[in-house]
């Protein structure tokens, strides 16, 4: 699951997932996607987050692309 919601997330960005991985450790800059099945929410969050909050869900389950990519 977590592979499938990083590619969503770089789908929705417009990037290639290695870019948006890229972006997120070059720029300090790091997307997250809540990965509730069927959201799509995304924002801008802390690289090590694993429970931002889904303003869509109102739940805990917004993770970076980092932690999905299993580098944090």
């Amino acid at each position: 699951m977590a592979i499938d919601k990083l590619k969503q997330l770089s789908d929705l960005e417009g990037l290639s997932e290695g870019e948006l991985l890229e972006q997120a450790v070059v720029l300090d800059n790091c997307k997250g996607i809540c990965i509730n099945e069927g959201c799509t929410y995304t924002t801008e969050i802390e690289p090590d987050q694993c429970g931002g909050y889904c303003e869509r869900c109102s739940t805990h389950t917004v993770h970076s692309c980092l932690v999905l990519a299993g580098i944090i």
